[in-house]
């Protein structure tokens, strides 16, 4: 989507990720990415559910500080299992705890996203249920013995070798690998168009 009829309001994408990257660009080639430095702690009233909605508005807040006059969008994963969100893990025994935990069962995989410009601000969430099959330890060790787990949510990418790992999903898999690119066309098509209207 390019900036047809607000060719002076630029987008930002408040994320380093490459993986992010890659999917904002199927949305649109016409935007920067950016890293953000925001305190990313949860205060204890927010929902387990609706954590990745409120940390996406942290990151795109922080980077709206800085860029005022563009439309920046803000994003963040989180994966859930037992009423707990499993972080990025710290070391192999964390990643091989995750994985044990996962293993033959069904968890939640949560996008959250931010879009604002000056003090328009609109936000939403998409969850995927995502089924890992029964795990060897065989098959354990052999995945945190790569270097793929360690910078994932959860302690796995689906997008790489961690797509062995899996049995089913169901929703939408590019919210897995952190962003939920439909959704995100969507709501950003309408954002654009009410700024434009104001």
């Amino acid at each position: 989507m390019k900036k047809k009829g607000c060719d002076s309001v630029n987008i930002i994408l408040a994320s380093a990720s490459p993986r992010r990257r890659e999917l904002m660009s199927l949305i649109t080639e016409d935007f920067t990415a950016v890293s953000t430095d925001c305190n990313e702690t949860l205060p204890p009233t927010v929902g387990l559910f609706k954590a990745s909605e409120y940390l996406a508005q942290l990151k795109a807040d922080s980077a709206s500080m800085k860029y005022p006059d563009s439309v920046v969008i803000g994003c963040d994963t989180t994966v859930i299992c037992d009423s707990h969100i499993l972080g990025k893990p710290k070391d192999a025994a964390e990643c091989r705890a995750f994985l044990e935990l996962l293993s033959g069962r069904a968890h939640q995989v949560v996008t959250g996203c931010a879009i604002i410009y000056r003090e328009k601000l609109a936000s939403f969430s998409v969850m995927t249920d995502v089924t890992f099959r029964e795990l060897t330890d065989e098959d354990i060790q052999w995945y945190i013995s790569t270097d793929e787990p360690y910078d994932k949510a959860g302690g796995y990418g689906i997008q790489g070798k961690g797509s062995l790992l899996i049995d089913k999903i169901d929703g939408d898999y590019f919210n897995v690998v952190g962003l939920p690119v439909s959704r995100l066309n969507q709501e950003l098509k309408k954002f654009m168009h009410e700024i434009k209207e104001n």
